[in-house]
């Protein structure tokens, strides 16, 4: 610093800074002596006739002069291990992200007479300042910039590619990458995350990238886009498990994740995150021996910060949703339901008056549909709605439980099906049915989504649309080897043909009356069910459990201890519950001990979509009654 930039400095002229320092400033007024006297000690100047004569002798001290210094740092600890290990101190600096106090610091480390100094400049126009260090004779060794050429840094780039091929080799192709703005460490991940896009020929479009300050893309999480993401700090990471808790997501189930780690202590904040530990404290090292190496006027013997970026753990990681969780198709009836609460149960030639009633979305396809999203697996729908204002409430409705709607078609001539529940006080309930547009549900409405059958693992059907429309459905799913459970309704009546494609019939006690009555008992009502072609047989028997006769297990299990409110939507939240645990791989039996949970808690609350339970509440319950079934 010289005597003319401390005058521009303080905007006065050299003569008047020579005066002030040289103590010949009485004729100075005190505001501008102590202006200059305060710029002076900020960027410690020495007057040229107090300099004594400079020793060219080595003081065996290194400066650090970081753009900022976080609360932890490895790189830190890494370059003092260096200096000590060579015999050196260490003078640490931080600019705190200013241009002006990185010019202060400069002027500091030049009057300490370091041998030499590690610096990360606050920005380009820092460089101009290398002069002080070039005209004491001060070696730089320069980290973390993309302006100077000779810099060294870490390979972000290459961290961000390794990351994102260890999310590729689990399967992963729906991909994104979190990161911060103005982080130069997140563009060079995204960087890095591009280029393994590009080499394992997968597309790459802008809503990949994934803003940590923006949220609007947490939605696509919610339809599984994407399926793994790469994430450039470890507290975004941490800020995503956080907002995937409030949806019941769970990773790795739902969402794989792979982070960059700053420091160790991070893995003990949270021990689940597949990470990469970024190697600050070999850095540090690395950085702080090129330097002496510089100081000592030894060859370099290294130019380039190698190393290896191995992935810590697999905590994070499994492989896509839809690979574990088989996509399950629904194929039935869609209603709004007008539910009426009753003190007694309608009979013929009295009259029953109630004060309280509810309009809902309902219909055993819309119901198990839903209640097999809300518990987690991928559904698509198959059905029928009127052209209606009530049609528009079945699309906001499976909207927003995140069932796929692209095979529910509209009927111009048909109104939407409704639904007229009556509930008794002891949840014991009565319905009648306005068919509507699910009467005109065909074949011909199913076979065009055959693709929707593809990756599933079971369909579910029932008997409140055309026999025909179930059988084409059932034969679908079997030619791309997809069960099928039934679940019969309204009918005394099933073809032998149908009855041929089921893999799981799931009928009531009154069903299973209606469809056997020549046979008394309900072990004998499954065994003719299984002579007609089920291949298992589940008989409902409402708080008395079911009864299930399976190659691999026969026998009664109990119902759930709930009080009952509402019974209407127990056997479609049951087969929600039974299709997506058997998709998950449990046995028949502990599915089925499932799924009467999930029935029980269905009832204990009025309605039926609103009382299907998710299965983030459902797994708790049942860990904290029956651990040994999950």
């Amino acid at each position: 610093m010289t005597i003319k930039e401390i005058a521009r400095l303080a905007g006065v002229s050299i003569s008047t800074v020579s005066k002030i320092v040289n103590n010949k400033d009485e004729n100075i007024n005190v505001e501008t002596r102590n202006r200059v006297l305060k710029i002076v000690k900020d960027y410690n100047y020495t007057p040229y006739g107090t300099v004594k004569t400079t020793s060219e002798a080595k003081t065996f001290i290194l400066g650090v002069l970081l753009r900022s210094i976080p609360k932890t740092n490895q790189f830190l600890n890494g370059a003092l291990f260096a200096a000590q290990k060579n015999g050196y101190s260490l003078l640490l600096y931080d600019s705190v992200g200013s241009i002006s106090s990185e010019l202060k610091n400069i002027t500091s480390l030049c009057k300490n007479n370091i041998d030499g100094v590690i610096w990360e400049p606050v920005n380009e126009q820092s460089l101009e300042y290398r002069r002080y260090f070039d005209e004491q004779g001060i070696e730089v060794c320069s980290i973390n910039t993309g302006f100077d050429t000779a810099a060294y840094f870490i390979d972000f780039n290459q961290m961000g590619y390794e990351a994102t091929q260890s999310l590729i080799q689990y399967g992963h192709t729906k991909l994104g990458c979190l990161t911060k703005e103005n982080s130069v460490r997140s563009d060079m991940v995204f960087e890095g995350f591009k280029k393994c896009l590009f080499d394992n020929s997968l597309p790459y479009h802008d809503t990949m990238k994934l803003s940590a300050e923006n949220q609007d893309w947490y939605n696509g999480i919610l339809s599984h886009t994407p399926t793994g993401i790469v994430s450039s700090h470890y507290a975004s990471s941490l800020v995503l498990l956080e907002q995937l808790a409030k949806i019941q997501y769970r990773i790795p189930y739902d969402l794989s994740l792979v982070s960059l780690r700053d420091d160790v202590r991070e893995n003990l904040r949270f021990p689940g995150i597949s990470s990469i530990k970024i190697p600050y404290y070999e850095f540090g090292a690395f950085v702080c021996e090129r330097l002496i190496e510089k100081c000592e006027k030894k060859e370099l013997t290294a130019n380039i910060f190698q190393t290896e970026y191995p992935l810590e753990n697999t905590f994070s990681l499994d492989v896509p949703f839809s690979s574990h969780a088989k996509k399950i198709v629904v194929v039935g009836s869609i209603n709004i339901d007008v539910t009426l609460n009753v003190d007694e149960l309608p009979q013929p030639g009295r009259t029953v008056s109630t004060g309280k009633h509810s309009v809902i979305l309902g219909g055993k396809g819309a119901n198990q549909a839903v209640g097999a999203s809300k518990l987690g697996s991928e559904v698509s729908l198959i059905g029928k709605v009127g052209n209606d204002y009530d049609s528009t409430i079945v699309y906001t409705c499976m909207e927003e439980n995140h069932v796929d709607v692209q095979a529910v078609r509209r009927d111009p001539h048909s109104e939407t099906g409704k639904a007229y529940i009556y509930v008794q006080n002891d949840g014991e309930s009565m319905i009648t049915i306005l068919t509507g547009a699910n009467q005109n549900l065909t074949a011909g409405d199913v076979l065009p989504y055959h693709k929707l059958f593809e990756n599933a693992g079971y369909c579910l059907l029932q008997t409140e649309v055309p026999e025909d429309a179930v059988e084409a459905a059932a034969r679908l799913a079997h030619s791309y080897g997809v069960c099928n459970i039934l679940k019969p309704a309204a009918m005394n009546h099933i073809s032998d043909t149908l009855m041929e494609l089921i893999d799981i019939f799931v009928p009531n006690r009154k069903e299973a009356e209606l469809l056997c009555p020549e046979v008394p008992d309900i072990e004998g009502k499954a065994d003719t069910f299984l002579k007609k072609g089920a291949k298992i047989v589940i008989i409902t028997l409402g708080h008395s459990g079911c009864y299930i006769k399976s190659p691999e297990f026969t026998g009664y299990l109990p119902a759930a201890d709930f009080t009952p409110v509402d019974t209407t939507g127990a056997a479609d939240a049951f087969i929600a519950a039974l299709a997506v645990y058997l998709s998950s791989g449990f046995p028949i039996a502990k599915a089925a001990k499932i799924a009467t949970y999930a029935a029980g808690f269905c009832v204990s609350r009025q309605g039926v979509i609103p009382a299907l339970i998710d299965r983030n509440s459902l797994e708790t319950y049942i860990k904290r009654i029956e651990p040994d079934i999950l």
